[in-house]
């Protein structure tokens, strides 16, 4: 078990603790590490960006790939905006052999599996059916799977801890909801949703997310045929 080493390094190692510090804060609290980036997890859930002063305490200062900085990727975006094509014709100008050897990517592999080659063993995302028994049933869970000629064979992984079955939990509701909504054109299944989602309701009232859905609603109507109303 490594993770007396982690929590060893995180408290001790300024550098560790400052590369993923949302992360690392739901390490310590929670007590198992979480996959996602920092960034994105500080959206997820309730603790790390409903005041100003948390967001510069845990978002701001991370050294690690997207911080959870407001519009972090949308500079990134931006600062290469007008040097990517320079960087790709520059790179087609060195006229280096291509390598054509077999990357890391689990396309290729899979695919070699299923059609009889060798099994291939990775992480995917595939309906729950008992893999995971304290989350829902019909849930998408990412488990370790087996490709092989048969197809993808999932394995049993078995109850989550209560704390991370609880964090995956409420992101399931949520996403459950929205998927029926965007499905049968329910527009107040969808304010239902978002009232759900952790930290838009760790900030705004039942009636400021009701309102800001409805204005979401009338500025993307056009791009929202399924939805016959936008009044939720």
């Amino acid at each position: 078990d490594a993770y007396p080493l982690i929590r060893k390094a995180v408290l001790e190692r300024e550098e560790i603790y400052n590369e993923e510090i949302v992360r690392n804060e739901m390490f310590l609290h929670l007590d198992y590490y979480v996959t996602e980036s920092s960034g994105h997890n500080s959206e997820y859930n309730w603790w790390f960006r409903k005041r100003p002063d948390l967001i510069e305490k845990y978002c701001t200062h991370s050294t690690g790939w997207n911080p959870g900085e407001y519009a972090y990727i949308l500079k990134e975006y931006l600062r290469r905006e007008h040097s990517w094509k320079q960087d790709v014709e520059a790179w087609f100008a060195k006229k280096e052999p291509m390598d054509l050897k077999r990357g890391h990517e689990y396309a290729a592999y899979i695919i070699a599996a299923l059609q009889g080659g060798e099994i291939f063993q990775f992480n995917g995302n595939v309906a729950n059916k008992g893999y995971i028994p304290n989350l829902p049933q019909d849930a998408c869970v990412e488990i370790p799977v087996f490709a092989d000629r048969r197809g993808f064979n999932g394995t049993h992984v078995g109850a989550l801890p209560p704390q991370c079955a609880a964090l995956n939990a409420v992101s399931i509701a949520v996403e459950e909801m929205a998927v029926e909504a965007a499905i049968t054109g329910n527009p107040r299944l969808v304010f239902q949703a978002i009232a759900y989602d952790p930290l838009t309701a760790a900030m705004l009232s039942l009636a400021e997310i009701k309102e800001m859905v409805h204005a979401m609603f009338q500025k993307s109507r056009e791009y929202l045929p399924q939805f016959k109303s936008t009044e939720v």
